[in-house]
């Protein structure tokens, strides 16, 4: 079974979502195996997101596991298994196993358990101590404080000015009371000893950081300690090393086994070097239908930008979806060229734009449940330049999006009147997802670096700017007519319904993620804010405002041509300081437009939106594949199963892709 029913499990602020896959079994048996074995290795990343996520999450999910589990199967009564305090644990231990941790994965702020600690510790000395990680009330002396505390560790990333970022954040890429001054100055040096090149400071040189925590010893020095084979999460990246070598047996082409050579390299050894090797070549694999990526990735759980989350996907092509894509990709000279941004930062030539549509077969650690619909890779501006890069977008996340978000009342509430509601309900899916493509496909691999303009300039505020600046990129150009020449739009109107939905967004509805009184701290909910709230201010009369209606807020448009100005010059500028590197102007321009919510608009919000009864937050669960082998042990056919719950699938994955935890936390 391919197709699937999504499902409406429940929790928090969280839905469930199932995820299809559309021409699975069309794919040939070695393509399936070759996705199998893949998925096997994504997998076995799990645990490693969750100790970077925090020093004490291993221990936290897995305590709550043996208790969840020791209540499930034991003789106690339905009523103290439904009691309040058992049943806020349940909850508590499904927004652990969504965020991959103790922390909100939007916001960042650490879950307030709503069971006490009484009952908590009672619960804990009940379980049989073979199910726990070590013995109970040392246990318990650890993490209690974690969980209840809520001055203890409250925040897993901190982007407060002026704060001590590495100091206050509980992310696991510190240790030992590194400051963010000492964190600055370590890698500050590592750049500088690379011999410099004429193009940008870091033309060349690794990513210095991303796959290491910063230790400080106890003589008052720093050191690394690495992420690979031999190093820490060690016998994780063994079991992943495993099996990306069953799976290359079944690569589809010559340029996949190179491929994984070179990330099975990477993982033994933690040469940075060698991944960006890697990541080049990975770049050049464009003929397989299967493509993944595994490893250390994204820098956006740093506060400083430094160090990657394992993430991983496996993926196969959207065959009809991919056309649109390549229409974009074959086409990125004539977009860069008429770019509006300084001719300074135009690139004179656009390489290696490779752009999929594809159906995600399988995800994990920082990309599950909770997930990206594009991804455009690799991260290192002197890679893009030099080769290009790789962008997906993927079709089947946006269907499942679709399907739960159909009669859900959302536009009714908050858009300002039929007519913008019939443009979105006739529009919106296809611009969103092309939007998604101009921004995922050129945005971030348009624009250059000026000469001796390093990528790390922008430091704490670089990630917000980055995906403002492939955001706006996107939506100038969703408007232009080239669109509806090259047969992506159907006409020149379309593009409004993304110009009112981003702005919408932006301005109003994504505060619902957002707990009264907090500030925005992702850095895509900044992004989005920042456009929003910059293009408002700056607008000309008449071109965009707020109106109230029946004790109501809307937001209404009234000159689209206008705002496609506006976007042109927020790019322009934003274009400029990645460009040049100015770290005060981009500072200034998110701190005042991507970091405060109106309060009173944001409770309007809140209160509009709790009567419509909808998650702000969606994630999926994974098929559950099995290989079915032949007395070689070679697979014949793969084998799929959407039938697991939440709690059942999380876990089966801790009992079948975990290992002991202990030498994490010493």
């Amino acid at each position: 079974m391919t197709q699937v029913e999504n499902m409406s499990e429940r929790f928090a602020d969280i839905q469930m979502l199932r995820y299809s896959l559309p021409g699975f079994q069309e794919l040939t048996t070695r393509q399936k195996a070759y996705i199998y074995y893949l998925s096997e290795a994504t997998l076995w990343g799990r645990d490693i997101t969750f100790d970077q996520f925090g020093r004490y999450n291993l221990l936290i999910r897995r305590t709550l596991e043996a208790v969840y589990q020791t209540f499930q199967q034991s003789e106690c009564s339905e009523d103290v298994k439904n009691s309040a305090d058992s049943l806020a644990l349940e909850e508590y231990l499904k927004r652990v196993w969504f965020s991959n941790g103790i922390y909100h994965h939007y916001g960042s702020e650490k879950f307030q358990p709503a069971f006490s600690r009484d009952f908590f510790e009672n619960a804990v000395r009940q379980v049989p101590s073979e199910l726990l990680p070590m013995p109970a009330d040392e246990l318990l002396h650890i993490i209690a404080p974690v969980i209840f505390d809520p001055d203890v560790l409250p925040q897993r990333v901190n982007r407060t000015p002026g704060d001590d970022l590495v100091l206050t954040s509980a992310c696991n890429y510190y240790q030992g009371g590194v400051t963010q001054a000492e964190v600055e100055a370590f890698y500050k040096q590592q750049q500088q000893s690379q011999p410099q090149s004429a193009t940008s400071a870091d033309d060349g040189a690794p990513s210095w950081g991303l796959n290491s925590t910063l230790c400080k010893n106890e003589d008052g020095t720093l050191s690394e300690d690495v992420w690979f084979l031999n190093g820490k999460y060690g016998p994780y990246i063994q079991k992943i090393i495993g099996n990306l070598e069953k799976a290359k047996q079944y690569a589809e082409n010559e340029q996949q086994k190179r491929v994984i050579d070179l990330l099975i390299e990477y993982y033994t050894t933690g040469d940075l070097h060698v991944f960006d090797t890697y990541s080049i070549e990975w770049l050049k694999e464009t003929e397989g239908r299967i493509d993944f990526i595994n490893g250390f990735i994204e820098v956006y759980g740093d506060p400083l930008g430094y160090k990657a989350s394992w993430e991983g996907i496996v993926e196969y092509k959207d065959p009809v979806a991919t056309r649109r894509t390549q229409t974009i990709s074959s086409n990125a000279q004539w977009f860069e060229d008429h770019s509006p941004i300084d001719p300074r930062f135009r690139k004179p030539r656009v390489t290696g734009v490779v752009a999929n549509a594809i159906c995600a077969a399988m995800i994990g650690g920082d990309e599950y449940p909770s997930t990206a619909i594009g991804i455009n890779l690799p991260n290192a501006d002197w890679i893009r330049a030099r080769y290009g890069s790789k962008s997906i977008t993927i079709t089947n996340f946006t269907h499942a999006y679709d399907e739960a978000a159909k009669k859900s009342g959302f536009l009714d509430e908050f858009v300002c009147d039929d007519a913008t509601r019939q443009m979105i309900r006739q529009y919106g899916s296809l611009c969103d997802e092309l939007h998604t493509d101009l921004h995922e496909c050129l945005g971030h691999g348009s624009g250059q670096l000026l000469p001796g303009v390093s990528s790390d300039a922008l430091k704490e505020y670089g990630n917000v700017i980055e995906e403002a600046r492939a955001d706006l990129f996107g939506l100038y150009y969703i408007a232009d007519s080239k669109l509806v020449e090259l047969g992506l739009l159907p006409d020149g109107e379309a593009y409004k319904s993304n110009y009112y939905s981003y702005m919408l967004n932006g301005m109003m509805t994504q505060g619902v993620r957002i707990k009264l009184g907090n500030d925005l701290q992702e850095a895509h909910m900044r992004n989005r804010a920042l456009i929003a709230n910059w293009c408002y201010e700056n607008a000309p009369a008449g071109t965009v405002e707020l109106v109230k209606r029946d004790g109501k807020t809307y937001l209404q448009i009234h000159d689209y041509a206008q705002l496609r100005q506006l976007f042109a010059r927020l790019l322009f500028e934003v274009q400029r300081i990645k460009s040049e590197g100015d770290y005060a102007a981009a500072r200034d321009l998110v701190e005042r437009y991507g970091v405060k919510l109106d309060r009173e608009l944001h409770a309007e919000v809140l209160k509009r939106y709790e009567t419509l009864n909808i998650a702000p937050y969606k994630g999926f669960l994974n098929p559950r594949m099995t290989a079915v082998t032949d007395k070689d042990g070679m697979v014949e056919d793969v084998l799929l199963d959407f039938s697991e719950t939440l709690a059942e699938q999380m876990l089966r994955y801790s009992s079948e892709y975990s290992l002991p935890c202990i030498r994490l936390i010493q």
